[in-house]
């Protein structure tokens, strides 16, 4: 952020934070090539973007350490936090942050190092990156180029979605000659990489549900279980305190008050949504704001409109806030 843009915002806003989420990171490499480069992360631009966040000062904090500052009016702050539980998460994010010596949140779904989490979209992923054609019920269909892998992607995971699709990826697995448990495996975070990072003084591990649903549609006791089921199983296997919860999706449709509250009662200090916006002194700690960062953006100015609560506004004028 310019140094006037800076001003402006601290005068206007005064002290605040921000909650940044991403899901997975590559190297800068093999992100041009992936088929959903959307949802990741390229490092160049993660380890860019905290090195200009710092600069312009910008603290990178823990979830507590971000509400704290937010209550005493301590400054301009950031929370980093990464959903899901992938590989990537400790091979590539962790190291980042370890480099610039700032804090990292990991909201871990516990199917995936569990194994009772398919996993189908990491795996698709996988067999379109890796294939020139794939074999669908409707025919054969190329995906030899970068672009017919990314609409392949986009249209192929959509559909699935609203259908079955655990069914339809153990189908194509098959036509395919893969086996789905190995293709998990290349993707899902395993509790011996847990292990070697929940010491680390950078990392704060938090929960994200165990099958990662879309938690307002559950009936009260399965929500129950999805919300404090995760922390409980994060507690008992790494013995971390795990105080902080992350609803899977976030949006107004995904999590509203009865699931605040079910976060409440499941042991956790906060629940962060992905509704955009800023954190202020008044918030409550139970539907903080996240605003996620997309892969596809990689400029310093997405950046800045979450910083100056730019995107959040839009979002609530658009009735999405």
């Amino acid at each position: 952020m310019s140094g006037a843009l800076a001003l402006a915002g601290d005068v206007l806003l005064g002290p605040r934070a921000c909650f940044f989420a991403l899901h997975r990171c590559a190297p800068s490499g093999e992100w041009d090539a992936l088929p959903n480069r959307g949802f990741y992360m390229e490092a160049g631009y993660l380890d860019t973007l905290l090195g200009y966040l710092l600069r312009t000062g910008w603290d990178v904090v823990t979830v507590d350490g971000a509400l704290s500052r937010a209550r005493r009016g301590g400054g301009r702050c950031v929370n980093f936090s990464v959903d899901d539980g992938y590989r990537d998460t400790v091979e590539q994010i962790v190291p980042i942050f370890r480099r610039h010596g700032v804090p990292v949140t990991l909201y871990i779904t516990t199917g995936i190092p569990d194994g009772t989490l398919p996993m189908w979209q990491s795996g698709l992923e996988t067999m379109i990156a890796e294939q020139d054609r794939l074999l669908l019920p409707e025919g054969s269909r190329p995906i030899g180029t970068v672009e017919e892998k990314r609409e392949a992607y986009a249209g192929i995971s959509a559909a699935w979605d609203r259908a079955d699709p655990v069914a339809a990826y153990v189908a194509l697995c098959a036509r395919h000659g893969y086996d789905p448990a190995a293709l998990r495996e290349r993707h899902a975070i395993t509790w011996s990489q847990l292990d070697t990072v929940r010491d680390d003084t950078l990392v704060e591990i938090g929960a994200h549900s165990i099958s990662h649903p879309h938690v307002a549609a559950l009936p009260d006791a399965d929500a129950a279980h999805e919300i404090g089921g995760s922390g409980a199983r994060l507690r008992e296997r790494l013995g971390v305190p795990c105080r902080h919860f992350a609803f899977p999706y976030g949006q107004r449709a995904d999590c509203g008050p009865r699931d605040f509250a079910l976060a409440q009662a499941g042991g956790f200090a906060t629940a962060a949504t992905t509704r955009k916006g800023l954190l202020r002194p008044e918030a409550d700690p139970y539907r903080l704001p996240r605003n996620i960062l997309n892969g596809t953006h990689r400029h310093t100015l997405l950046a800045e409109a979450h910083l100056l609560g730019a995107t959040g506004l839009a979002a609530r004028m658009l009735g999405h806030g």
